[in-house]
């Protein structure tokens, strides 16, 4: 059960530029999910706004241009945005937002603070991306968001698996990023065993793997 919102309940506006915003007042996370989720698949729109007034915050969902951004005019205004490869990402994205706001999608995929790197190729994406991370705690984090999204350890606990059962144009910014990252930091590729899809990557474990997955599992 979702934890009640403290102080509540709490207003958000949903809105999606044809002119019925609706104005919800919820107890908890779930109970904006779902009325958000009635909202978004009751529509055809390009562009569907949830907006947390108190808060100064917004999230921003474009299917049609397969993006997502976030905004925050608290403290500083600042936005970022996000490329989509899967329609199924955008309710789980809002859900996020529900539970914890701008910062509930810190580990939700590659943010970019420029609109226009969105229409960069997947591969430059990644690459940039992974040069945003300069020390070894915010890579081998960044490495958990990736694996947490779509890996597993295999039953020998020897590897980590990343892109679960996906081909090579599946996830192609996140794969292209996790390469670099595994440079920098030093890891061990392995080549995937036969039968493998195409697109998994397969990393020796390691001890620095082992306690930032742990968090994620």
């Amino acid at each position: 059960m979702a934890r009640p919102y403290q102080p509540g309940p709490k207003q958000f506006v949903f809105a999606a530029g044809d002119g019925d915003d609706q104005y919800v007042s919820v107890g908890d996370p779930q109970e904006a999910y779902v009325a958000f989720s009635a909202f978004f698949r009751g529509r055809e729109a390009d562009t569907y706004t949830i907006t947390d007034a108190p808060a100064r915050q917004r999230l921003v969902l474009m299917p049609r241009l397969g993006v997502i951004s976030r905004i925050t005019e608290a403290d500083q205004q600042r936005s970022e945005h996000l490329r989509v490869d899967r329609p199924n990402r955008y309710l789980p994205g809002a859900m996020l937002f529900f539970e914890r706001g701008y910062a509930g999608l810190d580990h939700f995929g590659q943010w970019f603070s420029d609109l226009a790197d969105l229409d960069a190729s997947p591969e430059t994406r990644g690459a940039a991306r992974a040069a945003t991370f300069t020390t070894e705690a915010a890579a081998i984090d960044e490495v958990g968001r990736i694996w947490a999204d779509s890996g597993y350890v295999d039953p020998t606990d020897q590897y980590y698996i990343f892109f679960d059962s996906t081909d090579v144009d599946d996830d192609r910014a996140d794969r292209a990023e996790l390469l670099q990252l595994i440079e920098f930091l030093g890891l061990e590729r392995v080549d995937a065993p036969a039968g493998a899809a195409g697109g998994e990557v397969w990393v020796r474990s390691d001890p620095r793997l082992d306690a930032q997955c742990e968090q994620w599992a």
